[in-house]
């Protein structure tokens, strides 16, 4: 099941052209006063601030995105049963997604993508075996695809099993999934955040029907590192969208220090797009400021 704004894009992509996705949705949420919620973080913001949701997107859309994510990153069934609202999945999801469309339609750009954004990533230890974090991922996707999603992306994949585990989820909804991995150096090697090497990752996804691999939420000086492996390891197409600001984790809140400025992280992308990234975009901190600078050089 192919949109024809995602087949569109997506040729565009395959003649080598370069395609501007959103920047943090989270954060921004967060930073503009968006109460958190203890374990699932701003995933209640679809119903209690929906206007600051849409606002953010219409921001992202009026910069130039091409590709914006629904706000669902802590909204699956097993981060919502963390936080003791599990009975809020359907709801949180649909008007993420309905929100990230409104944006869309409000802008006058219909042919804008909106990626339902999911991922295995929780606060607290309590982890869903595989095959619940599979059927969780399945039921968050079908409920994309019949909001009106044109892809899913997969974020801040840290660990194997749970990385298959969730494509296999997202690929039963018939849209095309793009994985974003995270990584950080770990004993001389790129490692997931979960401390398998980012090649064992591609090893275990190069039959796995990606039409593309994200290197996302990653520290800005990893990046480069992450896209050589890239590119001696993967023959699909290459993203990149990076963090910029710090995390309390005993506050669980973002600390914004502006890490980098707007136009230094175009100087970053443009070495990164240098070396074969052709989906650029920004993630933790990455603000509408940044987003518009890339819009100079993507």
């Amino acid at each position: 099941m192919t949109t024809e704004r995602y087949q569109s894009v997506w040729n565009r992509i395959c003649r080598g052209e370069r395609i501007l996705i959103d920047g943090a949705t989270g954060t921004e949420c967060e930073r503009r006063g968006v109460p958190q919620v203890v374990n699932t973080w701003n995933s209640g913001a679809a119903l209690s601030h929906p206007e600051i949701v849409r606002t953010i997107h219409e921001e992202y859309i009026d910069c130039g995105a091409e590709i914006i994510i629904t706000n669902t990153f802590s909204s699956s069934r097993h981060c919502l049963r963390s936080a003791g609202i599990e009975d809020k999945f359907e709801d949180l999801t649909n008007a993420a997604v309905r929100l990230a469309n409104d944006a869309r339609d409000n802008s006058g750009k219909p042919d804008v993508l909106v990626a339902g954004g999911i991922t295995h990533w929780m606060w607290t230890k309590d982890k869903p075996s595989l095959e619940e974090l599979e059927a969780n991922s399945r039921d968050q996707a079908a409920l994309m695809a019949k909001g009106g999603c044109d892809l899913i992306m997969l974020e801040m994949l840290s660990h194997i099993d749970r990385l298959l585990a969730c494509i296999g989820g997202a690929q039963a909804s018939g849209l095309p999934v793009w994985a974003g991995v995270s990584a950080k150096p770990k004993d001389g090697k790129m490692c997931l955040l979960g401390g398998e090497p980012l090649v064992d990752a591609l090893a275990a996804v190069k039959d796995k029907n990606l039409p593309l691999i994200n290197i996302m939420h990653t520290e800005v000086d990893y990046i480069g590192e992450c896209l050589d492996i890239l590119k001696s390891h993967w023959n699909g197409a290459i993203g990149v969208y990076a963090h910029v600001c710090q995390f309390d984790r005993a506050e669980t809140k973002a600390i914004y220090d502006d890490l980098i400025s707007p136009a230094n992280y175009a100087i970053a992308s443009k070495g990164w797009m240098d070396q074969g990234a052709q989906v650029i975009g920004g993630c933790c901190g990455v603000r509408k400021e940044h987003i518009c600078e890339l819009r100079q050089i993507v």
